[in-house]
């Protein structure tokens, strides 16, 4: 089994995303909701993976590691999702097309196995993706 794989991401709101949103950034649910990527069983097969291992996911903007799940949208091998959010933030690149807007599906990335890797949680992150963390409100998951 591949240790990587290459897939194409798509980002959007979701139910569970907007269900959290409601509870606050810094939320459990929050945390629990959009720290996912949703993958098809086979490619979930394919990296030698179980449901809720984490990984971590590349692009040409950035990385993040996040939580494996089988898809709970009909995802055709090859197609990743994530939802969007601080998480998939990491990741989405800055390319506009024109447009205004960054581009939030249709980009390529890099997936390998992270196990016993930490998923940030989403203050952590932005102070990081800014170059703000300092470490010293040492942050725990939510």
């Amino acid at each position: 089994m591949k240790q990587e794989l290459s897939l194409t991401m798509i980002t959007h709101r979701s139910i569970e995303e907007g269900i959290a949103l409601e509870k606050g950034k810094n939320s459990r649910e929050y945390y629990d909701a959009c720290t996912v990527i949703e993958m098809s069983e086979l490619d979930m097969f394919r990296l030698g993976i179980e449901e809720n291992t984490p990984v971590r996911v590349f692009s040409s903007s950035g990385e993040v590691i996040v939580r494996a799940i089988t898809g709970i949208q009909s995802l055709p091998p090859g197609v990743c999702h994530i939802r969007q959010g601080v998480w998939a933030n990491q990741i989405v690149p800055a390319i506009t097309q024109s447009a205004g807007a960054p581009q939030y599906s249709g980009f390529e990335v890099t997936v390998t196995p992270a196990p016993g890797e930490r998923i940030l949680h989403a203050r952590e992150l932005v102070l990081r993706s800014v170059g703000m963390w300092t470490g010293e409100d040492d942050a725990t998951d939510p």
